[in-house]
């Protein structure tokens, strides 16, 4: 309706292009212009100010020979100043920047390994900034940013890197579990040295003890009960710990039958028995 009456209303950053029989003629900016279409006067389109995204997907190969799909989203607007350019220049201008999109991954990318590739991300979108940003500002466009949002290798190779990383960590927890049950065991048998030695240190005192108790025996029933001689007071202290230990023997309850042989004789062949052992190893002493 309004350009049957010759208005026409532009939207905020948005120009309309007008021309005089098929010449261009003006800019128009936002606001209500006057188009009288009786003289000649039409718009031949319009044109957003905005910043566009365009979202690429390129495919290409690495230099290890992987090849991969890199996405690309370029953001871009055109200038106010150069707003005949970017309207008359170019047919299609997302197919253009595309292009060179393609051209500028395909020429960085090869040159990569694909773990490098992953890493420069920023180098490969800034490569491909710098080239659009030169080629599209001859046409009246601005590069406002370039961003490289993935870089995605073919499902196999994911797979296949999932499963050396996942290899390489097993691997390392292996050898950590490893480390931890050496220590253990290291540990666990400086533990145990230990108290053997500490078992050994209690039993030498033990053994030290009853030594020196038995020697002090013997010499008080000597002094005490004349007519002793060291070797009766031995006697008698062989009997008394053989019923001792007759009695323990009995009052344990683990303890499973045990035959000796019992009477005046038994004891007397006992006491033979422990004093020539003690003699045999103190003959050894002295021969070491």
């Amino acid at each position: 309706m309004g350009l049957a009456l010759g208005c026409l209303q532009v939207e905020q950053s948005t120009v309309a292009i007008r021309e005089v029989f098929g010449k261009y003629d003006d800019v128009l900016e936002p606001g209500c212009h006057c188009v009288p279409w009786c003289m000649g006067n039409q718009i031949a389109g319009y044109l957003s100010l905005r910043v566009q995204q365009l979202d690429v997907w390129c495919e290409t190969k690495t230099k290890d020979n992987v090849f991969v799909t890199v996405v690309a989203s370029v953001q871009y607007r055109a200038l106010a100043e150069k707003v005949v350019d970017a309207f008359y220049r170019l047919t299609n201008t997302r197919e253009q920047i595309q292009a060179y999109v393609f051209d500028v991954i395909r020429a960085t990318v090869p040159k990569m390994e694909l773990d490098s590739s992953f890493e420069q991300k920023n180098e490969i979108a800034k490569a491909v900034e710098e080239e659009l940003g030169k080629a599209m500002s001859a046409y009246g466009y601005e590069i406002v940013q370039t961003l490289i949002v993935d870089i995605e290798p073919d499902e196999h190779v994911k797979k296949a890197m999932n499963e050396i990383n996942a290899a390489s960590r097993f691997r390392a927890a292996a050898n950590e579990k490893a480390e931890a049950e050496k220590i253990l065991l290291i540990k666990r048998a400086e533990g145990d040295a230990e108290s053997k030695y500490l078992a050994g240190l209690g039993i030498a005192r033990q053994r030290q003890a009853i030594v020196d108790g038995l020697r002090d025996s013997v010499l008080a029933f000597a002094e005490n009960v004349p007519g002793t001689s060291s070797k009766d007071v031995m006697d008698m202290v062989l009997v008394t710990q053989y019923f001792d230990t007759l009695k323990e023997i009995g009052a344990s309850s683990k303890s499973n039958s045990v035959f000796v042989p019992h009477g005046p004789g038994a004891v007397k062949d006992i006491a033979s028995q422990v004093r020539d052992g003690l003699l045999q190893g103190s003959a050894a002493c002295h021969e070491v």
